[in-house]
């Protein structure tokens, strides 16, 4: 019975989270200018620091799911040193992933505060041997570099007394039962998203835990004008019960390309968030396919890292960053400062163009070499090469029929010296912007 209620707790958990990245009352047409860049970044680098680092167990959620008592989750912030903490090398190994932003945790569900905060004594700063503020030397270094800064923010705090959540302990209580007991929290949590928006001036916001509360609840319009007041500039997640300005799906790639005007999928590099002892490590290869589908989905790929309890980050994920970067230096072209590729059925893996539609890149997973079909192009193709090293490629039309307004079908010949060890892409250089036929061949 006790499984049960859990699986019905953790559906319940993922429909809240699917309809409140689904639903928004904001008008794209009244942020798109500001989306711009966050169209063109691609790729962020996603940093969960925390005191979770030091015994390696979940973020926040371990106390909560009971694995670990809420006292011994605490004992880790004596632990917690920050000794080799180095943000001019993390903004180094950021810049050369290719990333153009970063979001790094100010503050997860356990409360503790990652920067300077001033309306509470929990953070790194006062209650670890770390002393130090993370966040602040970090955006500078990003910024030192043209790296969009972003700061991850819980709304729900699972440390603070004036909390209601669902945790089912003494300190906790109904809303409705204690209004002037939630206004102390709203005061509190919002007035640390004004020290941040103050301090630290975020270009992006990312907001979590919003589940656990409605809109109303959190003032979650007022929370948005207080950001925007400081900075009308800052980008907002779909993590604000409506609010935010773009979706953000979690670990699971969507099949067809989500309807939303801006989207971002945040993935970690093996199966956790912080720090932890966990070898199931995705590969280069695993990583670049999944970000190459997010771009040609018209998405961003935020990559996670978690560093250890001293400031440094496993040698596993700087493979994983640098080779990600090593490819993006490759393959940029393809990948940046473009938009979502054709339609599904055209090709047979995933596929960008250019912002004005007269170049289309064709994406090779793997080493595959050989003849590979194109769909339905109405266009002449003026050339064909491989980027990253500027081979010209031939190609053949097949079953054009010169009455037919169908197309005919492109046959391009990729031969084995030219491929890309992780994912090779194709540049078709086109005589006007791209026209696709959709029709149904002779059964139109």
């Amino acid at each position: 019975m006790k499984f049960i209620v859990k699986l019905l707790v953790i559906g319940l958990f993922l429909l809240v989270r699917l309809a409140s990245s689904a639903q928004t009352k904001i008008n794209p047409d009244d942020i798109k200018d500001k989306m711009q860049w966050f169209a063109d970044a691609k790729l962020g680098i996603f940093i969960h620091a925390g005191i979770y680092s030091v015994d390696g167990i979940d973020e926040s959620w371990s106390f909560h799911n009971n694995k670990i008592s809420y006292t011994d989750y605490m004992k880790q912030l004596k632990g917690f040193t920050l000794k080799k903490y180095d943000p001019s090398a993390w903004a180094d190994l950021i810049q050369e992933s290719g990333a153009r932003y970063a979001v790094i945790t100010t503050k997860h569900h356990d409360g503790v505060a990652m920067y300077d905060t001033k309306m509470d004594d929990l953070s790194i700063i006062k209650a670890t041997p770390a002393k130090r503020d993370m966040i602040k030397p970090f955006f500078e270094e990003l910024r030192k570099r043209d790296i969009k800064c972003g700061a991850y923010f819980s709304l729900l705090d699972w440390s603070h007394p004036d909390y209601p959540g669902f945790l089912n302990d003494s300190s906790r209580y109904k809303i409705e039962n204690d209004y002037e007991r939630w206004n102390r929290f709203r005061q509190f949590f919002q007035g640390q998203i004004k020290e941040i928006s103050t301090q630290l001036n975020p270009d992006l916001f990312w907001f979590d835990g919003d589940w656990e509360h409605s809109a109303e609840q959190w003032e979650s319009e007022k929370v948005r004008n207080l950001i925007l007041t400081n900075n009308p500039k800052a980008i907002i997640n779909g993590r604000l019960q409506g609010y935010g300005d773009y979706a953000t799906p979690e670990q699971n790639f969507p099949v067809s390309r989500p309807k939303f005007n801006w989207w971002e999928l945040c993935m970690t590099t093996n199966d956790n968030w912080g720090f932890h002892h966990d070898e199931n490590w995705k590969t280069p290869y695993e990583i670049i396919t999944i970000f190459v589908d997010a771009v040609s989905n018209g998405g961003n790929l935020l990559l996670d890292m978690g560093p250890k309890e001293d400031g440094t980050i496993p040698e596993e994920q700087i493979h994983v960053l640098k080779e990600l970067g090593a490819w993006n230096k490759r393959n940029g072209e393809a990948i940046f400062n473009t938009i979502a590729g054709i339609p599904q059925g055209h090709f047979y893996g995933p596929t960008t163009l250019s912002k004005d539609s007269t170049t289309l890149y064709l994406f090779l997973h793997g080493q595959s070499s050989g003849t590979f079909m194109l769909k339905g192009l109405v266009n002449k193709i003026e050339e064909i090469t491989v980027v990253g090293n500027g081979t010209n490629l031939s190609h053949k039309v097949v079953g054009k029929i010169s009455w037919s307004p169908v197309p005919g079908l492109v046959y391009i010949d990729v031969p084995v010296n030219v491929l890309d060890k992780y994912v090779t892409v194709l540049k078709l250089k086109l005589d006007k912007p791209i026209k696709l036929y959709r029709g149904h061949g002779g059964f139109d």
